[in-house]
């Protein structure tokens, strides 16, 4: 089911692995994936964010965003894994990964969208989380209209066709929550 009312589209498949999964795939990811502090450019300036991140792409591929570049790590078994299973689950093919590593609450994302030139438009970006229940919230470029949900350990979130042009999302900062969560998000990259 279409969580947006229009403009694109948002399907939320919840929890995908049980708790039991979820916590192993959290642990592996943990300890497997070389994290690294985020760079980036906002407003001419370079900002190291508190959030770690990893790209994982076929080939090399290198990932361009905010004014820097990340060079490709080869894939874990893991998200090898993982990258099957939720091809298996949306019927979409990946050949990227950008992992992210947010160690409490007080780490968030602010409102944007995913629609850098190197991704190939209108393609589907899969979402996994693992570890710590997060709202993520939707709001549309020209209406500001809001959809909000809470994203559970193990579960599964993808947002294809139009959906970057129309509306932006976000991580909103939660201080109350002191536990941290891995996101990856699953993409592809154009050209290749």
């Amino acid at each position: 089911m279409n969580l947006l009312p229009k403009d694109g589209t948002v399907v939320y498949h919840g929890r995908i692995f049980d708790e039991v999964t979820s916590r192993n795939y959290y642990e592996r990811l943990s300890s497997s994936i070389p994290w690294r502090h985020d760079e980036v450019v906002m407003f001419g300036k370079r900002i190291v964010t508190a959030r770690e991140v990893a790209w994982f792409a076929d080939a090399g591929i290198p990932y361009r965003y905010s004014g820097t570049v990340k060079q490709a790590i080869a894939w874990t078994d893991e998200l090898a894994e993982l990258k099957y299973i939720v091809e298996g689950i949306t019927g979409l093919s990946f050949n990227s990964c950008l992992a992210n590593l947010y160690h409490h609450g007080g780490e968030g994302m602010s409102w944007h969208s995913d629609d850098e030139k190197a991704l190939l438009k209108r393609a589907g970006i899969a979402s996994l989380s693992f570890g710590a229940e997060r709202d993520f919230a939707f709001r549309h470029k020209l209406t500001a209209e809001t959809i909000s949900l809470r994203l559970v350990n193990g579960s599964l979130l993808v947002m294809k066709d139009e959906t970057q042009e129309f509306w932006k999302h976000a991580l909103p900062k939660a201080a109350r929550i002191k536990e941290p969560r891995i996101n990856l998000t699953f993409r592809t990259m154009a050209g290749l």
